[in-house]
């Protein structure tokens, strides 16, 4: 393909590969794991610069795509994260976008979450309850009239980067069906409590709301649509970050297997490895062709996004796991110390499969579409 909108895609993801390298290598990133902070505001900001934060959002309120293909150019970025188990809050910022795009009275925040000067995160999964919004069913958490605004009561974990953010786009139950509301960090009646996380460069948290103040971006019928907008991008985000590390893990491990030697030869030369390698190398590209597709499905309008994203989302949390595993398996035990980067990539990994939908449940979820079709 040698179309211009194919060749500044390329330049975009090479653009962010190089950015990435220079200032989140691994080093760096492992520092980053065993900091307080997980992600350096600074740092987010510049990713902002490049455009990470302006794919989902009207030309009208900043943002563009581009080649208009926004989410592929967004999936491009969130591959060349997960080659890098870069940290930051990609993910859940694009998340929020995809559902603000569509909000009222909301262009101010739009304008500091696309320069990157505002932190912003999607709350939405309850404790003990799996990835609801995938049904645009409506959780606990209950949001109640006050005056011109809504006070939002209840308790949400696994919500990323809260510990940093400034603002949360809370998925709730008003009194006319599901309400989105945007909460202030900084708001008395919200307490955040970091939780252990697998991937500790992606960090989570369980924030509580007590009677805190929020402002309605969507209420009834139209909340329906921004969440399920919301859903797709971030699974199939998440998808392609997986997609990412797993390549980075491949990649390592061809590279060791030719580097290392037994009985006088590379083990990259004995045939069972290779039938292993050639596996996990067609597995990789079955998960990558998924993940793409369904970005290129969202571009194109089609009626069969949602379809695609759950297909995409668990096809890759299916296989990326089985081929990270493999390659910690090809290392022998150094594969499994702390001093090795694998680990890095299938923590990554790990998370991706749970976050925002696990295979199991994006079966059901494709079932119940095709139940609701027939």
């Amino acid at each position: 393909m040698t179309d211009d909108s194919t060749a500044d895609r390329r330049f975009f993801q090479a653009t962010t590969r190089d950015f990435l390298a220079g200032t989140v290598p691994i080093g760096t990133v492992r520092a980053l794991a065993e900091s307080g902070t997980g992600f350096d505001r600074g740092w987010w900001r510049r990713g902002a610069e490049l455009g990470w934060t302006a794919m989902l959002v009207p030309e009208e309120l900043g943002g563009g795509s581009i080649s208009g293909q926004p989410m592929t150019e967004l999936a491009l970025v969130a591959e060349e994260l997960g080659r890098a188990a870069a940290p930051g809050p990609f993910v859940t910022t694009s998340a929020v976008l995809a559902g603000l795009a569509t909000g009222e009275d909301v262009a101010e925040t739009v304008a500091a979450i696309l320069s990157g000067e505002t932190i912003a995160t999607w709350a939405v999964y309850e404790p003990g309850r799996g990835f609801d919004a995938l049904g645009g069913r409506v959780p606990g958490t209950t949001a109640t009239r006050s005056g011109d605004g809504y006070l939002v009561t209840g308790v949400k974990d696994r919500v990323e980067a809260a510990d940093q953010a400034d603002v949360f786009l809370v998925t709730a139950d008003g009194d006319d069906g599901p309400i989105q509301l945007l909460v202030r960090a900084d708001d008395p009646g919200v307490t955040v409590s970091p939780a252990w996380t697998i991937d500790l460069t992606r960090r989570t948290a369980t924030v509580t709301f007590d009677a805190a103040a929020g402002t309605a971006v969507h209420t009834g019928d139209a909340a329906v649509p921004a969440l399920r907008a919301q859903a797709n991008t971030a699974a199939l985000l998440t998808a392609a970050e997986s997609v990412g590390a797993a390549d980075q893990a491949l990649t390592a491990t061809l590279t060791w297997l030719f580097d290392r030697y037994t009985f006088g030869r590379p083990l990259a030369s004995y045939q069972a490895l290779k039938h292993r390698m050639a596996d996990n190398k067609t597995w990789l590209e079955a998960c990558r062709a998924t993940a793409f597709a369904a970005a290129a499905a969202w571009d194109a309008g089609s009626p069969a996004t949602t379809e695609n994203v759950s297909i995409a989302k668990s096809y890759v949390a299916e296989r990326t796991p089985v081929i990270a595993q493999d390659c910690v398996q090809l290392h022998g035990g150094i594969g499994v110390t702390w001093e090795h980067d694998l680990h890095l990539y299938l923590r990554r990994i790990t998370l991706g499969r749970a976050l925002y939908g696990t295979p199991e449940e994006h079966r059901r979820h494709i079932t119940d579409l095709l139940e609701s079709a027939a």
